[in-house]
């Protein structure tokens, strides 16, 4: 998760809410918040890694697990095309003289140069980077209070309409909701620590809430500074809007020091995006989810060069998409899995796991199926191309299930993460 990023799409989901992007992210956070309780569940029932791949295999059953693990792959693979095309539209608008194609290209050709010789990021880099964000995103909500103080004074900051705008129906909101998650995909991650971790049953879902609140608050706290600094939706450039709203909140020089800090954090995340899903596509691979070519490494490098190379193929669609349609298509694989995750501990609950009874039914019942309903909602308020992808995606899965279980009379194959291969 990257604390910019609530910049980096500001534009695409300000658009898509009609200027309601504080809501937006309200409504995505209540959803995140009301799953992130289940994986809370989960996590002290089952503290395991796979997260909603293991949840679902072990609560409803492997059939489900195989296909669930099979629709977050979705997000794994379209993930890094999203990241090279954000950071491409903000040095499109930077560099206007350079096409954008030019930046797309140049990103996926470094970044899988980069992956297939092997780099190893040391955790000390990874700190540095992320407080190199928070650092200059404070600085970018300050600027946009100060901005909004000096243009209508105190009262400027006390303001509805980020939340509610005069003309906007809810489903806008809503519609933006549906992009806003985007920002917060991987809040689950820390699930595939569990194995890893001391005493997991109790601290995995104190982390798991902690994220989920943190960035929770973070998001909807900069969705509103920003769009009281920009009320509305029209934007220059849409993708690229925050280059236009640093500008006229800290002029030139602030505006170098976001675009550099921005594309830094895009690269960097890109560059882990394409390598874990290389090393995912590698261990399905290995165990025979997918055919033995994808469990291949190059005899020198020790990468999985095929699988990083077929990343970037597929990084080369973000030369016919916009950052709205690339982060729907991502949104739905997260969405199911969410949703998936909600039905596990209701399964269990209904299965008459003693766990699950102890809670009772308003925390393994109903809060989930709010949470699920919820999801599921999100999900059907994604671009309509978006849902098309992820319905062709889930058929395809159940045809290489039962090609895998030689018409759905064997257990589909497990996949087994470990650490040896997982980095």
């Amino acid at each position: 998760m990257a604390p910019m990023i609530v910049l980096g799409t500001f534009g695409t989901l300000a658009t898509a809410s009609r200027g309601t992007a504080a809501m937006a992210y309200l409504v995505a956070a209540a959803a995140i918040f009301l799953t992130s309780l289940s994986y809370c569940i989960m996590s002290r029932a089952h503290p395991v890694a796979g997260s909603a791949y293991s949840y679902a295999r072990r609560a409803i059953g492997p059939g489900i697990g195989f296909l669930v693990g099979w629709a977050v792959l979705l997000d794994y693979i379209f993930l890094p095309m999203v990241i090279w095309l954000i950071g491409a539209a903000y040095l499109a608008s930077a560099f206007p003289g350079v096409p954008g194609w030019a930046w797309i290209i140049g990103f996926i050709v470094l970044t899988s140069m980069i992956n297939i010789v092997g780099i190893a990021c040391a955790n000390r880099v990874n700190i540095v980077l992320m407080l190199a964000q928070f650092g200059i995103l404070a600085a970018f909500l300050a600027l946009a209070a100060r901005y909004v103080l000096v243009l209508d004074g105190p009262g400027g900051l006390l303001c509805v309409t980020p939340f509610f705008a005069a003309g906007v129906p809810f489903s806008a909101s809503v519609a933006g909701a549906a992009i806003a998650a985007y920002s917060f995909l991987g809040f689950d991650a820390v699930t595939t620590l569990a194995e890893e971790t001391r005493n997991a049953r109790r601290t995995m879902p104190r982390a798991i809430l902690v994220i989920a609140l943190g960035s929770g608050l973070i998001f909807v706290l900069s969705a509103y500074l920003t769009q009281l600094a920009h009320p509305g939706a029209d934007f220059a450039s849409a993708d690229a809007a925050g280059v236009e709203i640093a500008r006229a909140i800290g002029g030139d020089v602030f505006v170098t020091v976001f675009l550099a800090t921005l594309v830094v954090a895009q690269f960097t995340s890109g560059l882990a995006a394409q390598a874990s899903v290389g090393r995912l596509l590698y261990a399905m691979g290995r165990d025979r989810v997918l055919p033995s070519l994808f469990g291949r490494l190059h005899p020198r490098w020790l990468t999985p060069v095929p699988n990083l190379l077929l990343v970037g193929t597929i990084g080369l669609g973000a030369l016919a998409m916009d950052v709205a349609t690339s982060a729907s298509f991502i949104n739905f694989g997260a969405f199911l899995g969410f949703a998936a995750v909600n039905l596990s501990v209701i399964a269990l609950y209904l299965k008459g796991d003693r766990r699950m009874r102890a809670l009772g039914v308003l925390a393994c019942v109903v809060v989930p199926a709010l949470g699920a309903l919820c999801d599921v909602f999100l999900l059907w308020h994604l671009d309509r191309h978006a849902r098309m992808l992820g319905l062709v995606w889930l058929v395809l899965g159940i045809g290489w299930l039962g090609w895998q279980t030689r018409g759905f009379r064997r257990a589909p194959p497990d996949m087994h993460v470990d650490r040896e291969h997982a980095g």
